[in-house]
């Protein structure tokens, strides 16, 4: 695993900038996964824009980041559910309320930054076979 520079790392109130790849690093359309401490996010490229969630499908905790994208939704490697990734909500099966946490992010620098909750102290690792 590769660790990310923090260096540029902010805090504003209780949400932290922390950047986690290079846009380069994610093609269109695909999606990979990175640590924050002991969480996993998957971050997407969706062509216009980078959307991050938490990479754990709510129902037997698929990586999302292997889904397939379509449009703004990604479709679990495991079981097919369908997930919104702009709300976090599961679309199919639509009788359920599951979702999954989405994170704000912005590009900079040609880096996607993610703007990640609480003040404890993080490190970012990409947990990826790509280099980032």
């Amino acid at each position: 695993m590769t660790k990310l520079d923090r260096s540029t790392s902010q805090r504003s109130d209780t949400l932290r900038d922390i950047p986690l790849a290079a846009c380069k690093d994610i093609p269109r359309r695909e999606g990979r996964a990175i640590r924050i401490g002991e969480r996993a996010i998957a971050i997407f490229n969706l062509g216009d824009r980078f959307v991050a969630v938490d990479d754990r499908c709510p129902h037997r905790g698929g990586p999302l980041s292997d889904g397939i994208i379509s449009g703004a939704t990604i479709v679990c490697p495991l079981h097919a559910w369908k997930i919104c990734l702009e709300s976090g909500a599961v679309n199919t099966p639509g009788h359920l309320r599951a979702c999954i946490r989405t994170y704000p992010t912005r590009i900079e620098r040609d880096t996607v930054v993610i703007k990640w909750p609480g003040d404890h102290d993080v490190e970012a690792e990409d947990s990826s076979e790509a280099t980032v």
